[in-house]
């Protein structure tokens, strides 16, 4: 029996062994690199290290943003007793939000304790101070420095720069996340949203060593972030500003390109916000100000504002029947105060009740007459409008560098009939002509028309980047100007009778906008507009003084300097600012005046 016993002891004695000889062979040999793998996972991490963003500059050198130290405070949790008592105490010596504390804590469930959490950013001095002779009292908080985003010129250019603020889950679902994982700021509009893969650079990581804790023991590999590019617009922030403070208190928008290059010199959305604000968690209260101001700050009415063009588009429409013989130079039309149909009542009146009697192309133009406009475009019909106002971009997108352009409405008879399920009206071809019924432009497509205008039909396409650096070869790199497909026409004599026609009404006698012309240093050429917010019956009369701000005309004007050479090219709308020769033409003045004379001094003729 002890022999059967001693046997059977044996037997599974080595049966076990056996089986334990095998496990360990199969973990020693077999799965020995998945288990050395994981224990290196237990014993080494990666740690990012976010690179610095690029600054922007403008075209002089002028930085519109760049980075800046902060102070952050943060808590480590395992060396603070009651955090909730920590949190009170420290909201009674510096500012500390209901959000701030949500965040925190919604963080704290994230982060390993022993490792600092941030409560706050952006410390002011004072705050950084109260906190440093009080540190006693707090173990466990303390403050660090880091790189934030910075706007030196505040509200200035806003709408050309945008800004930065924290990722949100979505914008991190589009993006590469490991690029994103050691730094939360994401452009959100503007150059910064268009340009941020440039703008970013590229996350760096460490490889460290750490216990069973996570601690970090040393530093076993680094691989150093590479900074963000800096890019250099084509914005002259000096003439931005000169821009902003002509436009005063209107609502509206003026954009200034230069022809040669299609780079674009201003771009000014009135009325402007605090970019500032954004870049470490706006509050509510100051989100929802801007959001419920019926101003609509944050609207970027250069790019995203359709508007009615209203009297600017006559030379054009005056170019189209020139091009196509419809109309001849020194042909006169008649002009009673008013155009009718043929076998129709209706009116389509003339802003000049008395009319502007016999009326040449240069005198239409000049005087800015719609009657000789109806008439014209009423000889065209819609199809020969619609193609050749085509040419000139209108009804598309720019494709300019940056977000939010809309493409605004060039009116057609298949847009009609597929939109609104109905046929095109002579009558609505009849007020096409003055800019007027479904017709919308964005200002960027005045100003880029005028432009082409400028140049006898040479395109170039606006574009807001003029050079990028690379800050870890200092190469700069200019960005190409890239042309579109010009304009062209039967006789180029055209182009200067309509350009004749402009300068008339700058420098004529009877100009619509002969108010700024008389101290003029320089020829311009140059169209007033008035676009109509509502419609007005036909036996009613336009009583601005008497009607609300909101219902007034809107005020355009666009023009280019000087007319031999051009420069410069503007436009400008004012929201309900009524007349154009009296409310735009001096803000376009300034601006010219102001880039001609800082440029190229008082001799440019």
């Amino acid at each position: 029996m002890f022999k059967v016993r001693a046997i059977v002891a044996s037997f599974v004695s080595i049966v076990l062994i056996s089986m334990l000889l095998i496990r360990l062979f199969q973990l020693q040999i077999i799965e020995h690199a998945h288990f050395d793998t994981l224990s290196d996972n237990n014993r080494v991490r990666l740690m990012s290290s976010p690179p610095n963003r690029g600054l922007i500059y403008d075209r002089q050198g002028m930085v519109l943003a760049e980075n800046r130290p902060t102070f952050s405070l943060d808590i480590t949790p395992e060396e603070v007793d009651d955090i909730d008592l920590t949190l009170e105490a420290l909201g009674k010596i510096i500012s500390i939000r209901e959000t701030d504390i949500k965040r925190f804590k919604k963080a704290l469930k994230r982060h390993k304790p022993f490792r600092g959490v941030s409560l706050r950013t952006n410390l002011s001095e004072n705050e950084v101070a109260v906190l440093a002779v009080n540190r006693q009292r707090f173990p466990g908080v303390d403050f660090k420095t880091k790189l934030t985003r910075y706007y030196p010129l505040g509200s200035s250019a806003v709408h050309v720069l945008g800004y930065v603020s924290r990722i949100n889950e979505k914008e991190l679902q589009n993006v590469d996340s490991s690029q994103y994982s050691g730094s939360s700021p994401i452009g959100k509009v503007g150059i910064e949203r268009y340009y941020e893969k440039e703008l970013h650079g590229k996350v760096g990581f460490k490889k460290v060593e750490v216990n069973v804790q996570g601690r970090v023991l040393r530093v076993l590999e680094e691989t150093k972030p590479v900074p963000g590019k800096d890019l250099i617009l084509s914005i002259d922030a000096r003439l931005q500003a000169i821009a902003e403070e002509a436009m005063g208190d209107h609502s509206g928008a003026l954009v200034v390109i230069e022809p040669d290059t299609g780079e674009v010199l201003a771009m000014v959305s009135m009325p402007v916000y605090d970019p500032n604000l954004f870049v470490h968690g706006i509050s509510r209260k100051a989100y929802r100000a801007l959001q419920q101001s019926g101003e609509r700050p944050q609207f970027n009415r250069a790019l995203s504002g359709q508007y009615p063009p209203g009297s600017i588009m006559k030379p054009f429409i005056g170019l189209g029947g020139l091009d196509s013989g419809l109309v001849g130079k020194h042909e006169e039309v008649f002009c009673e105060g008013y155009f009718m149909l043929p076998n129709e009542e209706r009116r389509y009146r003339d802003w000049k009740k008395t009319g502007h009697l016999d009326t040449t192309m240069k005198k239409a133009l000049a005087e800015s007459c719609d009657v000789y406009f109806y008439q014209l475009a009423y000889r065209m019909g819609i199809d020969r409008i619609f193609g050749f106002l085509d040419r000139f971009g209108f009804g598309k997108k720019m494709s300019i560098d940056t977000t939010g352009e809309r493409s605004g409405l060039l009116p057609s008879r298949e847009w009609k009939k597929k939109v609104k399920k109905t046929i095109w009206y002579p009558g609505e071809t009849v007020i096409t002509g003055i800019g007027q019924g479904y017709m919308l432009a964005t200002p960027l497509q005045m100003a880029s028309a005028t432009a082409t205008l400028s140049l006898h039909g040479v395109r170039q396409q606006p574009h807001l980047l003029r050079a990028i650096r690379d800050n870890q070869s200092g190469e700069t790199q200019a960005v190409k100007t890239l042309e579109q497909k010009p304009v062209v026409i039967k006789s180029k004599r055209q182009w200067k009778q309509i350009i004749n026609g402009m300068k008339e009404v700058v420098h004529g006698v009877t100009g619509t906008a002969r108010s700024i012309g008389y101290d003029l240093t320089y020829k311009m050429a140059g169209k007033t507009g008035t676009a109509q917010v509502f419609g007005i019956a036909q036996d009613a009369e336009y009583d601005e003084e008497n009607l609300a701000k909101k219902l007034r005309d809107h005020a355009l004007f666009t023009a280019f300097a000087p007319i031999k050479k051009p420069k410069i090219a503007v436009s400008v709308i004012v929201e309900n600012g009524g007349s154009g020769g009296r409310v735009a033409a001096p803000i376009v003045k300034k601006v010219i005046d102001y880039y001609i004379h800082s440029n190229y001094g008082k001799n440019v003729h």
